[in-house]
């Protein structure tokens, strides 16, 4: 799903996000925009709405041959 269409779920303008967040309007709408973006701009975006954020990252082990097996860290 898309920014924008989670924000419009939740029946907020991008100027509602743009005080939330305390960045000028145009700021919400590129960020809407992007394809691509840092996970600290994701997370501060999803908190405005009262959502949360959890980023789970998977390294394979090189002492593990199988496909499944990974080390696991949370940020």
């Amino acid at each position: 799903m898309a920014l924008e269409e989670l924000r419009s779920a939740k029946q907020l303008t991008q100027a509602d996000m743009a005080e939330m967040l305390e960045v000028p309007q145009s700021s919400i709408s590129r960020i809407e925009r992007r394809t691509d973006m840092y996970l600290s701009t994701l997370r501060n975006y999803i908190y405005a709405m009262g959502g949360c954020c959890r980023f789970r990252l998977s390294f394979p082990t090189a002492a593990q041959s199988s496909s499944t097996a990974s080390e696991t860290m949370r940020i």
